[in-house]
Order: C-alpha cells, then sequence, then structure tokens
C-alpha cells in the first residue's frame, strides 16, 4: 500500500476529506519521526512500540574485493509489534 492509498482510506474510515486525512498522516509520521530523533519512543498499546536501537561498530567485508572494512556504530529505528497487531494478523 503506498502513502496516497493510505490516505484515501485513512480519509473513507474517519470521514475526513483525502486534504485533511494527508494533512493527520503527515502530521503523525513529523511526530514520530521527531520523537526519534530526540531517542524517544512511541508505544500505541495493541498495536507496537516504535523505537530507536544502539548498532554497535562492527567489522564487515567489502563483496567485491575481499578487504575487511570498519563499520561505524549508528542509531536505527526499531518497530515492535503489539499483540493485538500480531492476533489480528495472524487471523
Amino acid at each position: 500500500m503506498t502513502k496516497s492509498e493510505f490516505v484515501d482510506q485513512v480519509a473513507a474510515e474517519s470521514g475526513l476529506s483525502k486534504g485533511d486525512a494527508g494533512t493527520a498522516v503527515d502530521a503523525v509520521l513529523t511526530v514520530i519521526e521527531e520523537t526519534l530523533k530526540r531517542g524517544g519512543e512511541v508505544n500505541f498499546t495493541g498495536f507496537g512500540k516504535f523505537s530507536v536501537a544502539e548498532r554497535g561498530a562492527r567489522q564487515g567485508v567489502n563483496p567485491q574485493t575481499g578487504e575487511r572494512i570498519q563499520i561505524a556504530a549508528s542509531k536505527v529505528p526499531r518497530f515492535s509489534s503489539g499483540s493485538a497487531l500480531k492476533k489480528a494478523v495472524k487471523g
């Protein structure tokens, strides 16, 4: 599903216009992004939790040359699904 299809479905479910639904979806995504940038987490009970994880520095191998390279530490976004979402997907 693309973002525009998602906005269309949000508009249909909520009774909002497509423009208002698009603004609402953008606002939700922006709030999640800004919270993760600050190192926080966003928890939707039953749905899941967005958080930031630390990925440590590690050794890697360039597949073309076989040369060992150092991969720097980084922060990555994570999503852990909640029990209600797992049950809904399972059927």
